[in-house]
């Protein structure tokens, strides 16, 4: 079994201790040592000199949608993709996450089938990515989830499968375990079109969540609910959820069950605040950034307050749409979580690492340095303890190891258009006669 011995690094555990110099032993795809002191030379094992380098658990991505390739809208990705070339494509995709330091993430939803089978290609090393658990299609009811109209009454689109009775949704979740999925995931809430001054509003009841979470759990699955007002994420939590992706527009009543059942929180602000911040480079509509600015701002006092009380909060980054392009904004939350929500740098990391690895999904495996733990780590150029936002710098990133492996982190070749991929457009505006005679 091979041994690898990693000297004169500075290390970030994860658990939000201060940095502090170590010798870090592996032994085959685990940390098998950690030592404040120098290993004697006496030890056999090949010697990693990391001199100047932080060393800290690779990041954990506990949102990112590996197989919708960047779309710049629903339209997009619901009649502008092509299964086996969307797999193909993930596959080449999912090597920008390690690139970005990321040795783990989560795919809570995917288009086809096709995350189980990029989970599967990865665990057997047909191609290289991070760790991988995945979701299979979002369950929905026909109110259409964030997509409204785009969505059926029933049946699958894209990465939504409309359910609407008791027998739809046992058959469907009892489908998807048996695919081999690591997570269910329910659309709690929707857009109405007539009530978007809302927001989005629940769309399933707490019985049918109920059904879903009973059905999940006996047989040994965990669920997960993207909610975006007081009402989902309340019934969410009765019903049995183990992680609520956003967990935003909440109210005191609701954190108050929040913090007593301990339920993590994937806050996911990462596009939201690519939007609001970055929107206008994009020609991103003003309307749209300031309801997402929004987003953030009436949100963050209640996430930070769930944070103190010992709610696990999860750093996710919504990576897959055009907004959160694959392998650039991974570390963004990061900074959000330490501008927005009161973190420290540490709490961040932690966000992103120990508390990912402990409650996403990965049974503690990884995440932190520490004996015993899967060898999922970064050598980082600079101390990002100080600044988060060193992570963003891929350059910075020196070395990614997944399991005691050297990852490549050689960028990919330009990619040439693929015909009918993405959606073409004939102009961002109409062209009424008045542009042209004004």
């Amino acid at each position: 079994m091979s041994v690898k011995i990693v000297e004169h690094a500075t290390i970030i555990d994860g658990t939000g201790r201060d940095p502090y110099p170590a010798t870090i032993t592996i032994t085959g795809d685990r940390i098998s040592a950690v030592d404040e002191q120098a290993v004697s030379d006496n030890v056999n094992g090949t010697r990693l000199d990391a001199s100047g380098l932080t060393l800290m658990p690779g990041l954990i991505d506990a949102h990112c949608h590996m197989t919708f390739d960047e779309p710049s809208s629903n339209d997009e990705l619901f009649f502008h993709r092509r299964e086996a070339l969307a797999a193909i494509i993930a596959g080449q995709n999912v090597k920008k996450l390690l690139q970005a330091g990321v040795t783990a993430f989560v795919d809570p939803d995917c288009i086809f089938d096709i995350g189980v089978d990029l989970r599967d290609a990865i665990e057997a090393n047909v191609i290289p990515g991070p760790r991988m658990l995945s979701g299979g299609n979002a369950l929905l009811t026909s109110v259409g989830g964030t997509a409204g109209r785009l969505i059926p009454d029933a049946g699958l689109r894209g990465y939504a499968k409309v359910v609407s009775t008791p027998d739809e949704i046992r058959t469907e979740v009892r489908r998807q375990i048996k695919m081999g999925v690591d997570w269910i995931k329910v659309h709690v809430t929707g857009l109405l079109p007539r009530q978007k001054m809302k927001g989005e509003i629940q769309a399933w009841s707490l019985d049918e969540l109920k059904l879903v979470c009973d059905t999940a759990h006996e047989l040994g699955v965990p669920v997960m609910g993207h909610c975006r007002d007081a009402n989902s994420i309340r019934d969410s939590v009765i019903a049995g959820m183990d992680m609520l992706l956003h967990a935003t527009f909440m109210d005191e009543p609701t954190l108050d069950l929040v913090i007593d059942k301990k339920v993590p929180i994937t806050p996911t602000f990462t596009f939201q605040a690519n939007l609001a911040d970055h929107g206008h480079t994009v020609g991103a509509d003003e309307n749209l950034r300031e309801i997402f600015r929004r987003e953030i701002e009436e949100s963050a006092e209640l996430i930070h307050k769930a944070h103190k009380n010992g709610v696990p909060i999860l750093c996710g980054s919504e990576s897959g749409f055009s907004l959160t392009p694959y392998g650039e904004w991974h570390y963004r939350e990061l900074e959000v979580f330490v501008k927005e929500l009161g973190f420290s740098p540490l709490e961040a990391i932690s966000a992103a690492t120990m508390q990912c690895g402990n409650h996403a999904g990965f049974d503690g495996e990884t995440g932190s340095i520490a004996v015993g733990k899967l060898a999922d780590f970064i050598l980082v150029d600079g101390n990002p303890a100080a600044d988060v936002t060193i992570l963003g710098d891929k350059s910075r990133i020196k070395s990614v190891y997944v399991g005691g492996e050297l990852m490549n982190t050689e960028p990919l070749p330009p990619r040439k258009p693929i015909s009918g991929w993405r959606t073409s457009q004939y102009s961002s505006s109409i062209l009424t006669k008045d542009k042209i005679d004004g």
